[in-house]
Formats: C-alpha cells, sequence, structure tokens
C-alpha cells in the first residue's frame, strides 16, 4: 500500500472537520446548545462525544487500546460544556489528537495490529472505523445546523438546482 491511503484518510479527516467548523461558523453561541427533545444531542454533546472518542482513539494509537481506562464514554452524552469557547477547545483538541498521531505513519505501518475494545484491527481497519463514526456524527452537526439556520444556510456543497452551473 501506498502513501496514497494515509494521504487520503488525513484528507477525508481534514474534509470532516471542515464541514464542522463551517456549519459553526454559522451558528449562535445558543444554538450549539438547543436538543430537539431531552432523547436527542445537541451540537455541543455530539462535540463533546466527538472529543471524548478522538482523544481515547488516537493517544498512543499503535500501543494502548483505543478504549483507555479513563474515559467516560457516558458523560460525554450530558451536557458538560458551559460556553462555545470551550466547545472549540474541545473540538480542535480532539482534531490535534488525531492528526498527532495519523501525520507520523507511514506504509509499514498500516498493516499493524492495534486494538480497540480488545478487538484487533489493522491500522488500515482502524483509521476506517473511525473515519466512518465521524462522518456520521459531522453529518449529525450538519443537519441540526441546517434546521437552527433555517433559509439563512450557506450551503457547504453545491447549492440545490445549481449542479449544472458546478461543471
Amino acid at each position: 500500500m501506498s502513501n496514497d491511503y494515509l494521504n487520503s484518510a488525513k484528507k477525508q479527516f481534514e474534509d470532516y472537520k471542515t464541514l464542522g467548523d463551517k456549519t459553526f461558523a454559522q451558528l449562535t453561541d445558543k444554538e450549539f446548545f438547543w436538543q430537539y427533545n431531552d432523547d436527542s444531542n445537541s451540537i455541543a454533546i455530539i462535540v463533546h462525544h466527538l472529543w471524548g472518542n478522538m482523544l481515547s482513539r488516537w493517544t498512543d494509537f499503535l500501543t494502548s487500546d483505543g478504549e483507555k481506562e479513563w474515559r467516560n464514554r457516558d458523560s460525554e452524552f450530558e451536557n458538560n460544556i458551559s460556553n462555545k469557547a470551550e466547545l472549540m477547545s474541545k473540538w480542535n483538541e480532539g482534531w490535534k489528537c488525531l492528526f498527532d498521531a495519523l501525520n507520523p505513519l507511514t506504509n509499514n505501518d498500516l498493516s499493524k495490529t492495534v486494538s480497540v475494545r480488545n478487538q484487533q484491527l489493522t491500522v488500515v481497519e482502524a483509521i476506517n472505523k473511525q473515519l466512518t463514526h465521524y462522518a456520521y456524527h459531522i453529518g449529525q452537526i450538519v443537519f441540526i445546523g441546517k434546521m437552527l439556520v433555517g433559509k439563512d444556510w450557506k450551503t457547504l456543497s453545491v447549492p440545490k438546482r445549481n449542479s449544472v452551473k458546478q461543471n
């Protein structure tokens, strides 16, 4: 396998982070904490969960289980973030941890085995698992943001009815 895989994975992670950043830029501080109902997650809760997951999975990525003993996953789904500044700090800390683990990887690392919740995965499988997990939650963030902003939403991709103009 070539560096193409690692470069592609990094690019995908960067693209997902950018989708979140562009969504956050359109929200008021209060909207980060909006919940449809008590059983749903706010953007702040989703960010808190992503932060916890990223720190757990990417800290000592090649050498320790991706589910760290210090992680308290259940608390990630409580509204423990008090303001936008704290939310952005956690968002950026999580992504920094991810890229700090991903950037030094080489082709020789791709076939190595890592453990996540005592399940053995190749490095490629572990990266792919996180890519899909983060895409899922960032899709939720974008969807919530779009609902909250409404008609003033600035699209993050090709606007509706403009596909022909983009070609």
